[in-house]
């Protein structure tokens, strides 16, 4: 049984209409109404599972405005499913403002698990996966990208972006710009459709594969960069510092111990560093 007043968030199949949950087609049988991203793109899914049900539009120009009615339709005892074009409502798509709104006047939200382009992008790319930023759609401009991707350059987890077919080259020189020519990337393209691929390998090596061949710049895309790789024997700059100040006043076995101890590094390289520093000044 669905609880009365309650907001569904329902993840919605990505390309093929075979991926979505019985549960979400349950839920959709079941509730008083649907509020889809785009009524006309929607109703082709809902037809070909059998569902009619009332719907009602929410997208990014008439969110903010459709809060108030959708909160009186869900105090008045309504059960609606908020739905995207495809995926999972919120990623990257309308419905934050909603739901948002919904937890502070207390109403119930239930999500259900689903599809999710960037999730299944990651699972197939073979990059790491314990740790990762989804980071949305970059910036159409190439010096606002180039800035976005600055901020992004010493991430350690795998970054997800979604991209535009038209930009996606843009991007890759961006990337290349910015995080050198051998940061390893992957492009996961039209997923779950006929034309499924993957592309992956240095940025400087996918560009001239995106260049050579137009079909990688058609689709729906997700864009994963290898997060940025720490040289485990890299010394922070203010253990060096401290490591300085310590070898003026200590042996400097004493002084890289110290330090080695404090910032958890090995202790032999701080010695190394500390004598480097000793024969300059000699």
């Amino acid at each position: 049984m669905l609880q009365a007043g309650t907001l569904y968030i329902v993840p919605t199949p990505i390309g093929n209409l075979a991926d979505i949950t019985l549960r979400a087609i349950e839920v959709l049988q079941s509730v008083d109404r649907i509020v889809a991203e785009d009524t006309r793109h929607s109703q082709g899914l809902l037809q070909h599972h059998g569902i009619q049900k009332p719907l009602s539009a929410l997208h990014e120009h008439n969110e903010r405005q459709r809060i108030e009615y959708i909160l009186k339709l869900l105090k008045a005892g309504e059960k609606i499913a908020l739905i995207s074009d495809a995926g999972t409502p919120l990623i990257s798509d309308p419905g934050f403002p909603l739901v948002r709104a919904c937890r502070e006047e207390g109403a119930q939200v239930v999500p259900l698990p689903g599809p999710c382009a960037a999730i299944a992008a990651l699972s197939a790319a073979g990059l790491p996966t314990d740790r990762f930023l989804f980071a949305g759609f970059s910036p159409a401009k190439n010096s606002a990208r180039e800035t976005f991707l600055r901020a992004l350059q010493n991430e350690t987890g795998t970054i997800l972006l979604y991209e535009s077919p038209r930009r996606v080259l843009d991007s890759l020189k961006s990337i290349q710009a910015v995080m050198g020519a051998e940061r390893e990337v992957v492009i996961a393209r039209e997923l779950t459709k006929q034309f499924e691929t993957f592309l992956s390998g240095p940025v400087s090596e996918v560009i001239a594969k995106v260049e050579t061949d137009s079909n990688q710049q058609r689709g729906e895309i997700v864009l994963m960069i290898k997060g940025f790789e720490v040289d485990p024997d890299a010394i922070p700059t203010a253990a060096a510092q401290l490591l300085k100040e310590l070898s003026e006043h200590l042996p400097v076995k004493k002084a890289a111990a110290l330090v080695a101890t404090h910032y958890g590094l090995r202790k032999n390289k701080l010695y190394q560093l500390a004598l480097t520093w000793n024969s300059d000044e000699e």
